[in-house]
């Protein structure tokens, strides 16, 4: 894995060395794509150049070691050798990360669909909830999600919400929610004190750019209405809320939360790209998707990934056989934890390794990336 480190700092080189050219500097979309690529290879490059650095001090120690110092000095050296092969395989260790293959839509905003599913009422109040919990942590990172459509029910709830988070790196933090989370508690109508087990689906999708998808203005059929729920009188009187239908693939869109039917027009383009980015990806995929769900499980819907356990205040990620006893917390947007932890299984899992930590159950999904999210965006067609 390390045999190319040196063309990789070299290219990074190559880089910096172009983007203080008055040709990259006269051309502004060149400069860009440059900086961009440079940017991307930073962190690589300065753990490579942290790698040789670690190394050169190794090298040095043993020179001094073979000159056959005094006993207190070579055991000095020798505790040297010791703190300095702990430090290189942890340099190591986070190389090959950062050589691993990246997900191109990792610093992609996000379009995020929650679902009542199983369990009525209590099922779309949970919705609402986790729908709070995803903005409340998205605030937390400085990132504004907007609302782009909702069904609410009467109590407060949803039976279904879908929004965006527009935000660099949203993708990379959010990609492991899709699937199904389930709850367990006493509903507020409950009169017996009964636990009731309720389910909702969630599904994340990478908010697709206009380059990711053509869409043919002919295969499109929108309408307008009125948009209904809150909002005063400005909802009353205008047909404001849009529906757009993509004929070919009967994906069907829609967006009544902005003022504007202009506003909410562009919103809803922005989703139906990316659910025909992601049902191309996933068309694209669906040999090595069903090879890998063969090895590790669907990851599908019907699999729950994470359970919310209100009298026991637990939460635990089936995938990683990660369990919090902090559900206040993570309900109010504290997730980095489960997120981190998330993304240390995955990196461990591409490198062929697994150090300890959390050991997963059997208990159905895996860390599958957008697998999910396909799988849920088609569905909404049926």
């Amino acid at each position: 894995m390390f045999d190319h480190l040196d063309a990789i700092e070299n290219k990074y080189d190559e880089i910096s060395l172009k983007l203080s050219s008055p040709d990259a500097l006269a051309d502004q979309e060149t400069y860009r794509k440059l900086m961009k690529e440079f940017s991307g290879m930073e962190p690589l490059v300065t753990k490579i150049r942290e790698r040789r650095s670690v190394l050169d001090e190794l090298a040095d120690v043993d020179a001094l070691l073979s000159e056959k110092p005094d006993r207190e000095f070579r055991e000095f050296l020798q505790g040297e050798v010791v703190s300095l092969k702990e430090r290189l395989a942890a340099v190591e260790r986070e190389l090959r990360i950062l050589l691993l293959p990246k997900d191109p839509n990792d610093e992609k905003s996000v379009i995020i669909e929650i679902r009542a599913g199983a369990g009525g009422e209590e099922a779309a109040l949970f919705a609402g909830v986790l729908y709070r919990m995803y903005g409340m942590y998205a605030e937390r990172r400085g990132w504004r999600p907007e609302l782009v459509d909702a069904n609410a029910t009467e109590i407060g709830g949803f039976k279904e919400v879908v929004f965006t988070i527009e935000a660099a790196g949203a993708y990379s933090r959010f990609k492991f929610e899709s699937g199904v989370h389930r709850v367990q508690r006493v509903p507020a109508t409950e009169s017996s004190g009964r636990i009731h087990t309720s389910t909702v689906t969630v599904a994340v999708l990478a908010e697709a750019d206009d380059v990711d998808v053509q869409i043919n203005p002919n295969d499109l059929e929108i309408d307008t209405y009125r948009a209904s729920g809150a909002g005063g009188q400005h909802i009353n009187k205008t047909d404001s809320a849009i529906r757009i239908t993509h004929k070919p693939s009967g994906i069907v869109v829609t967006c009544q939360d902005q003022r504007s039917q202009y506003k909410n027009k562009d919103r809803a383009m922005a989703v139906l790209r990316s659910k025909l980015y992601d049902l191309a990806v996933s068309s694209q995929e669906s040999d090595v998707a069903q090879a890998r769900r063969e090895q590790v499980g669907t990851g599908n819907r019907n699999e729950r990934i994470r359970t919310y356990n209100y009298p026991q205040g637990r939460v635990t990620d089936h995938r990683i056989g990660l369990t919090l006893y902090k559900i206040e917390d993570v309900l109010n947007g504290d997730l980095d934890e489960v997120l981190d932890a998330l993304i240390t299984s995955d990196h461990s899992k591409k490198l062929g390794t697994f150090e300890g930590g959390y050991e997963g159950e059997d208990d159905g999904g895996s860390v599958s990336g957008n697998e999910g999210g396909a799988i849920a965006a088609r569905s909404k067609t049926g």
